[in-house]
């Protein structure tokens, strides 16, 4: 095979375990056999399309195998595969559309109306609906091989970042990227060929495609995909399908721990469970881990593929909270701002560097140059701390902390804390003006459903506990925190919506 990228692992991976089961999907399943030839169908319709090496092939649904098939069969020609959010509002993905110049857009029934909200304003020249449509066009594709000259250093997919704040950004990672990131989750997690992995978070987000399904795939192993999440369902497959792996973020393990059927829900087949995405709370961790199950924080970003460190097996209960140590073919460090390295416990910024760090973003040189340091180390914008062992720990984004008295406080210390009160479901917090201080804490609170607690029962309980100035000077007591479809919350919604109330007024909002 002429082809070194992704396109080629499903003949390669058929070649090897034809009949071998790749994934499992609303109560059916393909072997690799299937899959290598449905690919294979799918590039040449959309050769057919007039899609060519370089092109930009869009994909926006749910988890779906037509989204493994659509990223398999663009790169088999060479193309650009660009997985959409399917959260995003109609002018977002417009933007996105328009920004990439995707030629083709293969989407989910489910998101036809959105779909048709942005037709006229995008110059996208192919539509393919998941269902019927997309069938009838496998089935009246060719099968015959493809072999297209693909090199590893060629993008294989542009994968846009939340655009919490400002334009998203189109991060390129190339085939190189995506497959030396495949090699640090195998070395890390010991990923066997006869594991089920669980593919509940959104494939397209960089965690869910790139550390759960592509790393399975390339070991040979089943993939169970779940269009959503839902804990009560998420408990029932796992069980169902004898998962061994699974990824999820804070909130998707608080939610199923929160679940009635916890303390009797069947987990006997679990190896690992993975979370990222935010810092994870040790209370969280421990609950996990007093069932038994080896819990795994890990840490990394769309622009590193994106594993960058990780906490393995042997260290998960002795390290519980820290994100581990860099993935083997990574490098991370942790700096002040002159670039020179922390010492043990001291704050300082995460750079990285390695096989599996972006090409770039898409169209935009002056984001591109300004992300990196030294020429090769990426500047993450998130705050750390290393330990004499040389294991790292997320403290915050460093665009979350705030200065009060002249002292940094990082949100994610407090947060961990206030995890700890039975009666705290979520929190999150943010700085606020204040006339002495500059700034001082608000945190803001989901009470657990039935708890009976007042914001002063909550500051009470971090009395002691931490530095004053570290302490929030208000609680607010929220239904919900607005939170992105990977998880994270919204830390700039939530200070626009709560940044400048009195004190008083948060107490009683």
């Amino acid at each position: 095979m002429r082809d070194q990228g992704l396109g080629s692992w499903p003949a390669r991976r058929a070649r090897m375990a034809p009949e071998a089961t790749a994934v499992v999907h609303d109560g059916g399943s393909l072997s690799y056999g299937e899959l290598a030839a449905r690919v294979t169908r799918l590039a040449h319709a959309l050769r057919a399309l007039g899609v060519g090496h370089g092109d930009r092939v869009a994909y926006l649904g749910a988890n779906h195998p037509a989204l493994a098939e659509t990223l398999f069969a663009s790169n088999v020609l060479g193309a650009v595969f660009v997985p959409l959010n399917t959260r995003l509002a109609a002018p977002e993905l417009a933007f996105i559309l328009g920004d990439s110049g995707a030629t083709v857009l293969v989407f989910g029934a489910e998101l036809t109306d959105t779909v048709d909200a942005f037709r006229a304003d995008v110059e996208v020249k192919h539509y393919v609906e998941v269902g019927s449509a997309y069938e009838e066009l496998l089935a009246n594709a060719p099968d015959d091989p493809l072999d297209e000259t693909v090199g590893l250093d060629e993008v294989c997919m542009i994968q846009y970042t939340s655009g919490t704040s400002g334009r998203p950004k189109g991060v390129m990672l190339t085939h190189a990227n995506i497959a030396w990131n495949c090699f640090n989750i195998l070395l890390d997690v010991d990923i066997a060929s006869d594991d089920v992995a669980l593919v509940v978070a959104p494939m397209f987000h960089t965690a869910a495609l790139n550390t759960v399904f592509l790393p399975g795939f390339l070991k040979g192993g089943t993939s169970v995909l779940m269009r959503g999440f839902a804990p009560e369902r998420v408990l029932d497959v796992i069980a169902e399908h004898r998962v061994t792996r699974m990824f999820g973020v804070p909130a998707m393990y608080q939610a199923m721990a929160r679940s009635s059927r916890w303390a009797t829900a069947d987990l006997s087949s679990i190896r690992i469970l993975m979370c990222a995405a935010a810092p994870v709370p040790k209370a969280l961790i421990h609950t996990y881990q007093d069932r038994g199950l080896t819990f795994l924080q890990a840490y990394g970003l769309t622009e590193t593929a994106p594993a960058a460190l990780g906490l393995r097996a042997p260290d998960s209960i002795r390290k519980a909270g820290s994100a581990g140590t860099p993935c083997f073919f990574t490098d991370v460090r942790v700096v002040r701002p002159d670039l020179t390295d922390v010492a043990p416990g001291e704050v300082g910024e995460v750079i990285i560097a390695g096989l599996n760090v972006m090409k770039g973003y898409w169209q935009w040189p002056e984001a591109t140059k300004d992300a990196f340091v030294e020429e090769s180390w990426f500047r993450s914008g998130d705050a750390a701390t290393v330990d004499e062992e040389g294991y790292v720990t997320i403290v915050d984004r460093i665009k979350d902390m705030y200065i009060s008295g002249g002292e940094n406080v990082y949100p994610a210390e407090v947060e961990q804390l206030l995890y700890q009160h039975p009666a705290v479901a979520e929190c999150a917090v943010i700085g606020v003006p204040d006339e002495r201080w500059g700034e001082v804490g608000r945190a803001l609170v989901v009470p657990r459903a039935g708890a009976d607690v007042s914001p002063d029962d909550i500051m009470d309980s971090l009395s002691g506990r931490l530095a004053r100035y570290k302490l929030p000077k208000s609680v607010v007591l929220v239904d919900a925190l607005p939170r992105n479809a990977t998880g994270k919350i919204l830390k700039a919604r939530l200070r626009s919506q709560y940044g400048s109330l009195s004190d008083r007024g948060a107490e009683e909002a």
